[in-house]
């Protein structure tokens, strides 16, 4: 039996003669040597262009690498494999096969965004951060989900990440998204001065969203007290230029204050 299988495997390919390796190293060199050129020639006309066109044009070194080499594949299969119905057959399955297991993870992230799309866990316009990445959702595809980070950094993050991370969504398809700026102060600080100081810079802030509630808390730590504004922007879109006014306004009102802020040793604990 095992005789008889390695006989089929065996009767799968071709015995090789001088010419048809010529013919196969021949194919192999012009293959190699047409990715190097592009490697070399496409950059090079790119250097000379400006904008989308020279992105565009940098873009075809890996197409063409793909094309180039898929197509000297085909060229050698032949020359290899006898070309019958069953032999094909046998070889396009192992290759489906091979296939199957790399894109696994592809067919995966269009499971999860068929799942994304029906349990609408971050829709465009809501602010996610999922596995360390924060942004706003601009676009969701059927693979991938779009991220606009503060730093105007796009970030394709796959719907994969739905199985096995936590999604934190910021403000959930609604326009409200809360703020914190954070302060530190020696134990010895007014608490109640410092609360009425920081409700009032929020409450004055030209970002603060209105009919929203303003809370401060606080908790003592081994280095002095901390304290947390938490209000709401008018658009989730200026939380951070509404966090750097309540932190920049904060300050500078604790200081009118006298109000004296903790050094906090590096590896001591900020955490509530």
């Amino acid at each position: 039996m095992e005789t008889e299988s390695v006989k089929n495997v065996a009767g799968i390919f071709k015995s090789l003669d001088t010419f048809a390796i010529l013919e196969i190293v021949i194919i192999i060199a012009v293959a190699v040597g047409l990715v190097w050129l592009t490697q070399k020639l496409i950059p090079w006309v790119a250097s000379h262009l400006h904008g989308k066109q020279r992105l565009y044009t940098l873009a075809l070194v890996p197409m063409l690498r793909i094309v180039i080499l898929v197509l000297a594949l085909v060229m050698i299969v032949p020359l290899v494999i006898e070309p019958t119905l069953q032999n094909m057959v046998a070889v396009l399955g192992a290759a489906g096969l091979a296939i199957g297991f790399a894109l696994k993870d592809y067919v995966s992230s269009l499971i999860a965004g068929i799942v994304a799309i029906h349990e609408m866990p971050y829709r465009p316009g809501d602010w996610i951060e999922v596995d360390g990445s924060y942004g706003e959702v601009v676009h969701i595809g059927m693979r991938t989900v779009e991220l606009v980070t503060n730093d105007d950094t796009v970030i394709w993050v796959p719907h994969l990440k739905l199985w096995d991370n936590l999604i934190h969504n910021a403000n959930n398809g609604g326009p409200s998204l809360m703020c914190i700026a954070e302060f530190y102060t020696r134990p010895e600080a007014d608490a109640y001065q410092i609360r009425d100081a920081l409700e009032e810079v929020a409450l004055t802030s030209p970002y603060l969203q209105l009919g929203k509630p303003i809370a401060v808390t606080a908790a003592e730590q081994p280095w002095g007290t901390k304290y947390r504004l938490k209000a709401y922007p008018i658009d989730p879109r200026q939380q951070f230029q509404f966090v750097t006014d309540m932190t920049a306004r904060g300050k500078r009102r604790l200081l009118e204050l006298n109000v004296k802020f903790a050094k906090v040793e590096s590896g001591e604990a900020l955490e509530i």
